[in-house]
């Protein structure tokens, strides 16, 4: 007698929440796709599922932002040697063991890709948190030993870098097409947090932990982000376009109900999987195979899919240029020379760094992800991250701070500089990279793309933390020439976007085929087919030879039938 009343008050209570939802979408985000689509599918549960993936991007912001402290603090210097070795010496070993972590994170990405595809995104995520967890443990219990240092970090990278190939994909496939942007920017808000939260761990150890323990709490909380992604994710669902394309549509049909949280006769839901379908059909038509070399294929000899393996190896090539990841890594001594002395007052300002990168990138995420649009938010952002490191670099070149001098109105506006690059880089480049690689390519290459992406993003990363050490020093007085070098690379992607990124806001995963051109070329094969009738069972593929015709599963043809 009572389980109607439940079931009812759950009802209710789910339309009130998705009504709610849809309200605040609908106040924030100026996006026409946003009131096109049943105000349900804006839920608690597709905002809970992208904030759980995201700890996987806690993990990279944690260490960028703990590593950077560290090596500045007296008991690990001393433990490791760095007191004993000269500027430049301190400075080499100092990147490197900053930067071992990126090599890590590079074979992570293309791991990470083929366990992704076999065994899903949720289960990637999952092993990837317990990777990082061993790799913290090494770090933490490295006890002076710059190898064991070195192979914990490796480790940990591995499940870094494999993480921040997973969770801008599971959230991707997972997002209303409406919110898509701003949902994948979580994970940038996801990394500034964990960077700000580091800064903070390193400026509370100085203050109030003494000796070894200064340094071995910080690296130890480096896997408390890792806890949380793989307790999570034991929580969430796999991604329905990944069941998908493993043919199995039961599974996500249910899937993308709970997750949508509409029954599974509703148009929407409906529609949502025959797009799906007709995105995986076009795919096979156009290759046939799903081995590593047919998608290899698939991506570089179709036009549409290789400017879109372009794009996002360029787009990653351009936000590490920026020299984020510089100051990221090197806040302190950055701080330093700029004129701020003494290793607390530097951390403290790292942490007011962190806090700006967090605050900035929820405020994008709220109000502009998916109302600026992808296009927008990179052109500004450009020009205005170019004029920050100009600033800053004429500064440090015409007016050098001088030890035990005061910091003059120049000065201030130099560091006040620094925080404004946080500000814009977290308004474009930051969580706008993530955003688009991620939603551009086609389902059965989304998994390679971003994994091509995100290891071209941690190859630059490397070449960033291994580079800017010795730029620091070397690169004329104070390092001036580093942000003179960074502003040149920011002002010329101002041109890169303005002629080859085009905008996706509002458009849905499977759309992404128009946009690049696919689908016009898939019409013009299915032409040449029916030119060649008299081989009803074949089709003709783009190297021209014939191919085995792919049907479609039962279950979508259902799907187009009752629609």
């Amino acid at each position: 007698m009572t389980t109607p009343v439940l079931t009812s008050t759950v009802d209710n209570i789910a339309r009130f929440e998705s009504t709610y939802g849809a309200r605040f979408v609908y106040k924030i985000v100026k996006n026409p796709a946003a009131k096109q689509d049943p105000p349900q599918i804006y839920g608690w549960r597709v905002f809970v599922l992208a904030c759980s993936a995201c700890f996987g991007g806690m993990l990279f912001g944690f260490d960028i932002g703990t590593i950077g402290g560290v090596l500045t603090l007296p008991a690990f210097m001393a433990k490791y040697g760095l007191d004993k070795l000269g500027d430049k010496a301190r400075a080499d070993l100092g990147a490197n063991i900053a930067s071992v972590l990126q090599a890590g994170c590079f074979l992570g990405c293309f791991f990470s890709s083929y366990v992704a595809d076999r065994w899903g995104r949720r289960f990637s995520l999952i092993m990837n948190g317990w990777i990082t967890i061993i790799g913290c443990i090494l770090q933490a219990c490295s006890f002076g030993s710059i190898a064991c240092m070195y192979v914990g970090r490796f480790v940990a990278g591995v499940g870094v870098g494999g993480a921040s190939m997973v969770v801008p994909l599971y959230i991707s496939e997972n997002a209303p097409r409406a919110i898509r942007g701003g949902l994948t920017g979580i994970y940038q808000l996801f990394i500034a947090t964990g960077t700000m939260l580091s800064f903070w761990v390193n400026y509370g150890s100085i203050q109030h932990l003494h000796g070894q323990a200064t340094y071995i709490v910080p690296l130890t909380m480096q896997a408390l982000p890792a806890v949380v992604l793989v307790v999570c994710m034991f929580l969430n669902k796999e991604s329905p376009r990944f069941l998908a394309k493993q043919d199995r549509w039961e599974e996500a049909e249910k899937t993308l109900c709970r997750v949508r949280q509409l029954p599974p006769d509703h148009a929407y839901i409906k529609g949502e999987l025959r797009d799906i379908s007709e995105q995986l059909e076009h795919e096979r038509l156009l290759i046939g195979g799903a081995t590593m070399k047919d998608l290899l294929k698939e991506m570089f000899t179709i036009p549409g899919n290789r400017k879109r393996a372009l794009i996002s190896i360029a787009l990653m090539i351009c936000q590490q240029m920026t020299g984020t990841n510089a100051i990221n890594y090197y806040a302190p001594q950055i701080f330093k020379n700029l004129g701020i002395q003494g290793t607390s007052t530097n951390l403290f300002a790292t942490g007011i760094y962190g806090v700006v990168k967090m605050t900035t990138c929820a405020a994008f995420l709220l109000f502009a992800a998916d109302s600026l649009g992808r296009r927008r938010s990179l052109l500004w952002t450009s020009i205005a991250q170019g004029c920050a490191m100009l600033y800053i670099g004429l500064y440090v070149r015409i007016a050098p701070p001088l030890p035990g001098t005061a910091i003059p109105p120049a000065g201030y506006f130099a560091l006040v500089c620094i925080f404004l690059f946080a500000g814009f880089f977290q308004w474009g480049w930051g969580p706008v990279c993530w955003i688009y690689v991620s939603e551009i390519p086609t389902a059965r290459l989304r998994s390679l793309n971003v994994a091509i992406a995100a290891a071209t993003q941690w190859l630059f990363n490397f070449v960033v933390a291994r580079a800017t050490p010795t730029m620091l020093v070397t690169v004329g007085a104070h390092g001036y020439g580093a942000f003179l070098i960074y502003s040149c690379f920011c002002f010329s992607m101002f041109i890169f976007v303005w002629f080859f990124i085009p905008e996706t806001k509002g458009l849905s995963l499977e759309k992404m085929d128009d946009l690049f051109g696919v689908t016009e070329l898939v019409k013009h094969i299915e032409e040449d087919r029916e030119a060649h009738a008299h081989t009803t069972s074949t089709e003709i593929g783009l190297d021209g030879k014939e191919v085995s015709r792919v049907e479609r599963k039962e279950v979508a043809g259902d799907f187009e039938k009752s629609t």
